[in-house]
């Protein structure tokens, strides 16, 4: 098959390159979405192999001529930045897949993993999906689980097994995908959808539950935020919470809407107005 591929960075592209191969089929071309500034599109360029064209197109209208291009039968897509409408859908032959970290159809949408540390969940997993025109609810071609998020939540880890799991799933889809299989619809009845988790999320309210507080925290763990944790004011001063404890560890005691919580690991920042004003 042709296959193409479209991700966020060069992370992406080589553990989708890298599925690929063990797939038998070796893509033709990246589809990079274009940055403000070049800087992810040159990282890529840095880390491609030689052959594959890298295509950095500014609009969905250009996106889908470039691809038409190629005569994709599958594109493959991974933590795209953009909502692909029909027009682009519609170019490859077979249509396009999706790899979203997740056990669909929980946590749709663009932060996954953060959502389900954040609301307490075992385990998470990937999902390889058709893609529609909707966010992450096409038919399901394959998934696995078996990601443990424990209660010591190591970022770096999840996200290393999260890779390998999408280097093993990809070929089993591409392989469904090749011999025609449609996909198995997503239960609507279970599915949620959660956006970013921007600064609504970025103070803590110590009059909600310590144990969503303590999942906020651990979710900041993952990265990707301004801060390393969420913000508290903590004996009179302003810091960012790296680390609590439901139960008594030793640190800091905090009266949360139904008990306490132990902060055991924070460093301070500047003034809540002065961050978000540089944020």
């Amino acid at each position: 098959m042709r296959v193409v591929l479209m991700s966020y960075g060069a992370e992406g592209f080589e553990d989708l390159a890298a599925a690929c191969r063990t797939a038998g089929h070796p893509p033709v071309a990246y589809v990079c979405g274009a940055p403000r500034d070049g800087t992810a599109a040159d990282e890529v360029l840095a880390a491609m192999p030689a052959g594959p064209d890298l295509l950095v197109p500014r609009s969905p209208q250009g996106l889908a001529l470039a691809l038409a291009g190629y005569e994709p039968d599958v594109v493959l897509c991974y933590g795209f930045p953009w909502r692909l409408p029909a027009s682009v859908l519609r170019v490859p032959r077979f249509g396009v897949l999706n790899v979203h970290p997740s056990l669909l159809p929980r946590h749709r949408g663009p932060m996954p993993v953060h959502w389900a540390v954040r609301q307490g969940d075992e385990e998470t997993g990937v999902t390889v999906h058709w893609m529609d025109e909707a966010f992450d609810s096409g038919p399901v071609v394959a998934c696995r689980g078996g990601i443990l998020l424990p209660d010591d939540l190591a970022g770096d880890e999840v996200f290393a097994q999260v890779r390998a799991t999408i280097r093993v799933l990809v070929p089993e889809a591409l392989a469904l995908a090749e011999d025609g299989f449609e996909g198995t619809p997503q239960d609507e009845s279970r599915a949620s959808y959660e956006g970013l988790m921007g600064p609504e999320s970025a103070v803590i309210d110590w009059t909600r539950p310590a144990r969503e507080i303590h999942n906020l925290v651990r979710a900041y763990q993952y990265g990707v935020f301004p801060v390393p944790g969420p913000l508290a004011v903590v004996r009179g001063r302003w810091v960012s919470v790296l680390r609590t404890s439901i139960t008594w560890v030793g640190g800091v005691r905090m009266r949360c809407g139904d008990g306490p919580l132990w902060i055991t690991r924070s460093v301070p920042v500047p003034a809540r107005n002065h961050w978000q004003s540089s944020s």
